[in-house]
């Protein structure tokens, strides 16, 4: 079946009339049922595809087009992106808020998310406002700030089930990463390491900076290791230092992203839990 034949509808609530709507409009014969917040619709017209899409947009529904033969267990490996996409927190721009600088560190990481700042260089200069800051803000920000985004344990309970391994990668930091790895039985984590002397960060990053180009290489690597294909790769992510890995998966999904990710990904989720990124397979 062509890649274009399967158009799959989700949303919290989803509802016939909207679903009717869009199969209409996508140039399907039947109406799907809905189950679980989500339709399937076969037989589309793949020259409806954007079309559809921004009607969809604009109901507050997520669609996407898939290969309709496709099934999960198909995959072998998943990399997400931490901040925004894992968690619901930018840590940090929470770890800021313990210096009272939230609004000025929030401001560049929302820069560098659209894509306006380089990465590195804007990372750099968010840490060096931590310096003196006491290395248990960072545990006062993970135990009371950070929370799993709606659908991650789902999401991450199927990776299980199907042996699709899951690998974290992050432009924040190892302490944050690796706490999530325990906590969640994560296979693999890569981040950024803060520099901790006497109990205090220094401001510094220790090593190379984990940016977009090192995200996409690290997928690379992780793929070439486990004896995939660029096809059996999903990545997920919202920034756009995750454009770079996202263009080399085979699934490359914007969840609840910036709207220059939302532009060149070809998958993508605005209302929906990581979950749905399950829900686009059989």
């Amino acid at each position: 079946m062509s890649a274009s034949h399967t158009l799959v509808l989700q949303a919290p609530h989803l509802d016939v009339t909207r679903v009717t709507e869009l199969s209409i409009l996508a140039g399907a014969a039947n109406v799907p049922t809905i189950a679980n917040g989500v339709a399937r619709v076969v037989g589309c017209n793949p020259a409806r595809r954007e079309v559809v899409l921004e009607r969809a947009e604009a109901l507050g529904v997520d669609a996407n087009f898939v290969d309709g033969e496709r099934r999960f267990a198909d995959f072998g490996l998943l990399v997400s992106d931490m901040d925004s996409t894992l968690i619901t927190i930018e840590c940090i721009d929470e770890i800021a808020d313990m210096q009272g600088l939230k609004p000025q560190v929030a401001a560049i990481t929302e820069r560098s998310m659209r894509g306006e700042l380089d990465f590195s260089q804007s990372l750099r200069e968010r840490v060096a406002l931590l310096a003196g800051l006491p290395e248990a803000a960072l545990a006062q920000v993970y135990e009371q700030r950070l929370q799993l985004m709606p659908g991650a344990q789902a999401l991450l309970a199927a990776c299980r089930e199907h042996d699709v391994k899951f690998m974290l990668v992050s432009g924040g930091f190892t302490y944050f990463t690796e706490r999530l790895k325990a906590e969640l039985n994560l296979d693999y984590t890569y981040a950024n390491q803060l520099e901790i002397v006497d109990g205090k960060l220094t401001g510094r990053v220790l090593g190379d900076i984990v940016d977009g180009e090192a995200k996409r290489q690290l997928l690379i690597a992780k793929r070439e290791a486990l004896g995939l294909r660029p096809d059996q790769v999903i990545a997920v992510g919202d920034g756009a230092n995750d454009l770079n890995m996202l263009a080399e998966a085979g699934v490359g999904v914007a969840a609840h992203a910036k709207p220059v990710v939302r532009a060149q990904a070809a998958y993508r989720f605005n209302v929906s839990g990581l979950d749905a990124i399950r829900n686009l397979f059989l």
